[in-house]
């Protein structure tokens, strides 16, 4: 097991992380540099804790206040669908989700919404991944996803299958929309990511699954773009997503890509993880109905290892 954990820390980190290259010869030189100095793509992260990493990561994309006004109302998306603790990586890092709450907040958010529409009971979803303690404790409010009566018929018109969907009202009433999902294992769709995560704004999912679940990932991915997405690699579920068995199917990575392109986030997460992009396909079309690029190379990355 432990021979088997070396390896794919080594491929993840060393091969697969974003753009399927290593990090430069010299990997501090990007913590350095003024955020203004370059206009970065895309932030890739490792070696640090959870909301240390978002702070440097943040900062090299610009700082938040590039993404968040005085006086806007933001809500954040994490994966909260599990009633299940940190460590078993079924849900976004709590300490992640707590530190992009300040940033936003010391940006001048008027308020600052976190929600999900879960899988498990949300109470003790939101209270066990730990994550409604640290939205309260940064300032944030909590809102429930558990009802129907919270989402409103959108249209998606560039969508092959999926038509219409059910929208929480936070994300048709917000200014700014951050989507913040961990990376992990999925049986359905091989592996859950940021495209993956939106359907946690949705009330009906059952229709998603039983039509092409990869083709209505892609089609409701056309319908509205983050305005951020960080991806939350810290601890990485390897096998039994999307809920987890035990610790036993996680390993830490200690890592985030952060980035306002979807299909470029996943697409850097998926070879993070070790994976073809060839497995995940609603990566491919997403790209095809044009909701961003899988060409790393086209993109200007800050690569930085802590």
């Amino acid at each position: 097991m432990e021979m088997k954990r070396r390896d794919f820390l080594k491929r993840g980190l060393s091969i697969g992380f974003v753009a399927g290259t290593s990090f430069a010869i010299n990997p501090y030189k990007n913590l350095m540099a003024s955020p203004l100095a370059e206009d970065y793509d895309m932030v890739a992260i490792m070696g640090g804790k959870a909301d240390a990493m978002f702070d440097t990561a943040i900062e090299s994309m610009g700082g938040m206040r590039k993404f968040v006004r005085q006086g806007q109302t933001v809500v954040i998306k994490p994966n909260i669908g599990w009633d299940a603790s940190p460590e078993r990586a079924a849900n976004t890092n709590p300490e992640l989700i707590k530190r992009i709450v300040k940033h936003c907040i010391n940006a001048g958010a008027k308020e600052v919404f976190v929600f999900d529409h879960t899988c498990n009971e949300w109470s003790k979803c939101y209270r066990n991944s730990l994550i409604e303690d640290a939205v309260k404790d940064a300032g944030g409010t909590m809102v429930m996803g558990n009802s129907e009566k919270y989402y409103h018929e959108v249209a998606v018109p560039k969508g092959k299958i999926l038509k219409s969907a059910k929208v929480h009202e936070l994300i048709l009433e917000s200014d700014v929309f951050i989507n913040v999902p961990v990376l992990k294992s999925h049986g359905g769709a091989n592996l859950t990511i940021s495209m993956k995560n939106l359907m946690g704004i949705v009330w009906d999912r059952r229709f998603w699954h039983a039509n092409d679940l990869n083709q209505c990932i892609a089609d409701f991915s056309t319908w509205r773009k983050p305005d951020l997405t960080v991806v939350d690699a810290y601890r990485v579920m390897k096998r039994n997503g999307p809920r987890g068995i035990s610790v036993n199917d996680v390993i830490e990575m200690k890592s985030q890509i952060i980035t306002t392109d979807m299909v470029a986030a996943d697409a850097a997460a998926t070879k993070m993880f070790g994976k073809e992009l060839s497995e995940i396909k609603y990566i491919d079309l997403a790209e095809k109905a044009g909701v961003g690029t899988t060409d790393l190379s086209s993109l200007n990355i800050s690569r930085i290892k802590v």
